[in-house]
């Protein structure tokens, strides 16, 4: 059985003044997917994923997400969806647990704040203040609390910005865990191998259009037919490869 579209996007424009940010751009999400909106800085990705997320206004065009529109129910979207703080959301002398059932009265859930760390590696960390974390700490935490009120889709920005190699990728699997539990996962990254690596479909974002929308692997074929060709590797393992089996793949206490 095909997949449901969950988020329907259709000739979506922003405008500021005579600047035009998104220029008409549509496309779908699939219910259960990694979803990967990329592009360069400036491209109009995050004025997308904001008007998605009922927090930035449209100009023109229609979205819905889960079969609700964002201008009549944007209080219903924001209880089903789960977006992603950055670290100046959360406050930073709380403890872990502290924070988790502050997000949880917020939503007006119920949630465990041990099987929420446990979901993402941090229960030892459970009695640490926010800002006592390491940045893949922090990070883990931030998904954890995208994740509170149970949501149907999570927005997650620039994920693994910053994190070392081990983390990074802990953090990839972590995403997977996620997607494979039922959520849809839309992601942003500037990290084309983690695109490669994550997302069931990409949509290449550029001058506030869509330029391309396929699977990572069709996207790679079709620039291959064109006679592309990468200058040849030689080699079988790459420098990560080395420093991960030298310092293993287990989450850190850092």
């Amino acid at each position: 059985m095909s997949k449901q579209p969950v988020i329907i996007v259709k000739n979506l424009r922003k405008s500021y003044g005579q600047f035009e940010a998104v220029k008409g751009v549509s496309f779908e999400v699939y219910e259960r997917e990694i979803f990967g909106l990329l592009g360069p800085n400036g491209a109009g990705k995050t004025t997308t994923l904001e008007i998605i997320e009922t927090l930035r206004e449209k100009s023109e065009g229609s979205v819905t997400v889960a079969g609700l529109n964002i201008e009549k129910e944007a209080n219903r979207i924001k209880q089903i969806i789960g977006v992603q703080l950055q670290a100046a959301g959360y406050y930073p002398s709380l403890t872990l647990v502290e924070l988790i059932r502050l997000f949880a009265g917020l939503y007006n859930v119920e949630a465990d704040p041990m099987e929420m760390l446990r979901k993402v590696g941090l229960e030892d960390k459970h009695k640490a203040k926010y800002k006592e974390l390491s940045g893949g700490q922090k990070q883990r935490f931030s998904i954890a609390t995208t994740l509170i009120n149970r949501p149907e889709i999570i927005f997650l920005d620039e994920p693994t910005t910053g994190l070392d190699p081990q983390a990074r990728r802990n953090l990839w699997e972590l995403i997977r865990q996620v997607r494979d539990g039922g959520t849809t996962v839309v992601i942003t990254t500037h990290y084309m191998d983690e695109a490669e690596q994550l997302c069931d479909r990409v949509a290449v974002m550029e001058s506030g259009q869509i330029i391309a929308l396929d699977s990572p692997d069709s996207l790679i074929d079709q620039l291959v037919s064109t006679g592309f060709e990468r200058k040849k590797e030689v080699k079988k393992a790459s420098l990560e490869d080395v420093f991960l089996q030298l310092t293993g793949h287990e989450w850190k206490a850092e």
